[in-house]
């Protein structure tokens, strides 16, 4: 409302002064008005995005919560004749699925560098190392001697790793979209919201793994 008395004023104030001018003023007004309602827009886009990871925020933690009481509350955590979970493999996801926080990082630099080949070869490289997560997570499960109905350690950890693995597989989804969006000529120039989101979701993927690794392959 503030910007449109604003533009009322000046064009009013124009007008008195300068009638041949007029027209360029009210062209110039026009473009700024609808610039300053496009970054409202994705200002409230982003806001409302951040609002979700809220709300994933609040899921994970009662997950973590609960699986602390859990195991805090258990005798025997661990089902019969099985001691603990292997490190070395889970670790290499970690490692690859961590550094991809970087390289996507790397993509969003070249894309406001407008080099959109740059943006390209640094995003498919964090799809192929998110999916290279969830492959070797999905080799993992096939190998465990134990299975989602084996005690509380196993409906959990099913249950933390499964749900983190849908978000990995959503940002890696995500990502595929907004790779095949760069394709459209002139689509992100001058950034895009999908973008700056799908980077954020991905950011906020990696932080939660970084916890379940350390409470489910560290902590015995």
């Amino acid at each position: 409302m503030a910007m449109a008395a604003t533009n009322r004023w000046l064009q009013t104030h124009l007008r008195r002064s300068d009638p041949v001018s007029t027209t360029n003023v009210d062209q110039s007004l026009e473009v700024a008005t609808v610039h300053a309602g496009e970054h409202e827009e994705e200002d409230n886009r982003m806001f409302g995005f951040i609002v979700f990871l809220l709300s994933e925020s609040v899921i994970f933690l009662s997950f973590f919560v609960g699986y602390i009481v859990y195991k805090l509350s258990s005798a025997e955590w661990y089902p019969a004749g099985f001691e603990g979970l292997e490190v070395r493999e889970p670790l290499i996801n970690t490692i690859v699925l961590v550094s991809s926080s970087f390289v996507i990082y790397f993509a969003e630099r070249f894309l406001h560098k407008e080099n959109l080949w740059g943006f390209r070869i640094f995003w498919l490289l964090t799809m192929a190392m998110g999916s290279f997560f969830l492959f070797g997570q999905a080799v993992e499960w096939l190998h465990l001697p134990f299975g989602f109905k084996d005690g509380l350690f196993g409906g959990t950890f099913y249950l933390l790793t499964g749900f983190h693995g849908l978000h990995v597989l959503t940002g890696v989804l995500l990502q595929g979209v907004m790779l095949g969006r760069s394709f459209i000529p002139n689509n992100y120039a001058g950034g895009e919201y999908g973008v700056n989101a799908t980077s954020i979701f991905w950011h906020f993927v990696d932080v939660i793994w970084i916890i379940l690794f350390i409470l489910i392959y560290v902590w015995r």
